[in-house]
This record gives structure tokens, C-alpha cells and sequence, in this order.
């Protein structure tokens, strides 16, 4: 197993799907439960004034999607329902998941029904062996631990909080989701740079995703890409490449 020595670190940040837990823990496991689950959720909360709203928000993405099945489904939900009740937005929801569009509301909506999956016991979050340990022995050599995932920061601390290693929510610092920016937008790295208080090259981050990595390493982030399942990335050359985090070797900046 070849060790990587980065130098100057403070801060790691971290990616989930497939760099901390399986990607097919969120498309097998994740995806299926929150659909499964969607409208008998929203049938339960739908009087409360945050469900609502985020109904509404949902609605008013539907309707300035330009995407020709979005505006099929569109079409056909206004001549059956209400666009801002819940069997009006179902269908766009449905449409949302199977296309795995990153929008907020939804991740938001869905980090509110897992979290009453994990409460049931129905869920836990299935990290990586290696995981604990590694976080642990960061945290105390001093660095700094983040997370920056696509999912709401509910639902990236409900994985941690009931993960098949414990509660691991008091290892990280900051939590971000795309209320910071895209992760394919170099200036949602600088935002968070800013936010965590450090210079960007002193962040090292941790993701399964090229153009994750590639929008990072452009905010001058320090990046190392994780290839623990498939060899998607197998071939690339422009970063460092791991599949453990044992083999993660930081030098902290004085």
C-alpha cells in the first residue's frame, strides 16, 4: 500500500458517496427508501409551514425546468392537480430522483424522510472500515475535519450519527451542502475556505469525482482522489489516487 505525503494541511474536507461510505448505500439503499416513502410522508406533514415550503419551491423549479419530459409531466399534473399540493408535485418528484438532479429542496425534503428512517432503525450508514480510525487520528493531530456532500447537511450528519461504527458527528467542524455552491464551481471551495477561516492550499479534499476534484484543485485546494470501488477515474493521471485512507499521510501547518 503506497503512503502520500501532503504538507501544509490544517483542514481535510470530505466527500461521502464513495470516499467515506459506498455509493450504493445513496442509489440502493437511500434513493429507494425516500421515494418509497415520499408520499406518505408528505400526506403526514403536509400542513407544516417548512413542508409547504418547500412544496412550493418545487413547484416553481418545475416550472422553469426546460427539460422536455419535466415539462410533459407538467402538462398532465396541471390537468389532474394543484401544482403546490402533494399529489400535484409527486410526479416531479419521482422525475427529480430517478434523474438524480442535485436540487435542494428535494435533498432537503429527502434528509427529512431518512432521518425518520434512521430514528426507526431502518436505516444506518455503512462507512468504511478505515473511516473511524483515520477521522479519530486526525482530529487529534489537530487538523480540522469538514464535510461537503451534494446531500442537506441533515442528512450527511444522520449518516455519521447512526453509522455502523457509532456517532462520529463530534469528529467534523463544518458541514456543507449545495446552500454553499455547487461542487463543480470553483468559487463554492473559495466560500468555504473563507468560511473554515484557512487559505485553500491548506485544505486537502477528499472525493470520488473528477470534476469535483478538478473545480477544487482550480480554488487551490489540495486534492487526492478516492477510488475505493470502481475504476471509473482508472487511467487519469492529474491526481493522486487512494483506496483507503490509510495510505493518507498529512503534515500539519504550523
Amino acid at each position: 500500500m503506497d503512503m502520500i505525503l501532503w504538507e501544509g494541511i490544517s483542514h481535510v474536507l470530505l466527500d461521502i458517496e464513495g470516499t467515506t461510505c459506498p455509493v450504493s448505500y445513496v442509489t440502493e439503499t437511500l434513493f429507494p427508501y425516500a421515494s418509497a416513502n415520499l408520499a406518505p410522508y408528505l400526506e403526514t406533514h403536509q400542513q407544516e409551514a417548512n413542508i409547504r415550503a418547500l412544496i412550493q419551491e418545487l413547484a416553481t423549479l418545475w416550472q422553469q425546468d426546460t427539460d422536455e419530459e419535466a415539462r410533459d409531466l407538467l402538462g398532465l399534473s396541471r390537468q389532474s392537480a394543484e401544482l403546490s399540493g402533494v399529489g400535484g408535485i409527486l410526479p416531479y418528484l419521482t422525475f427529480l430522483i430517478r434523474r438524480d438532479r442535485k436540487v435542494t429542496p428535494l435533498k432537503d425534503l429527502q434528509g427529512k424522510i431518512w432521518a425518520d428512517g434512521y430514528a426507526r432503525g431502518e436505516l444506518v450508514g455503512p462507512l468504511f472500515d478505515d473511516v473511524p480510525t483515520s477521522l479519530s487520528r486526525w482530529q487529534q493531530e489537530g487538523l480540522v475535519l469538514a464535510v461537503y456532500s451534494s446531500g442537506s447537511i441533515a442528512a450527511q450528519q444522520l449518516i455519521y450519527q447512526h453509522s455502523n461504527h457509532g456517532d462520529l458527528r463530534s469528529l467534523f467542524s463544518h458541514w456543507f451542502d449545495t446552500h454553499t455552491g455547487s461542487k463543480h464551481d470553483p468559487s463554492s471551495y473559495t466560500l468555504i475556505a473563507e468560511t473554515m477561516g484557512c487559505a485553500p492550499q491548506a485544505i486537502l479534499f477528499v472525493s470520488d469525482s473528477d470534476s469535483e476534484l478538478q473545480a477544487a484543485s482550480q480554488s487551490g485546494l489540495q486534492v487526492v482522489c478516492s477510488q475505493r470501488e470502481s475504476d471509473k477515474l482508472k487511467g487519469l493521471k492529474t491526481y493522486p489516487s487512494i483506496n483507503t485512507f490509510h495510505q493518507i499521510q498529512l503534515k500539519l501547518q504550523h
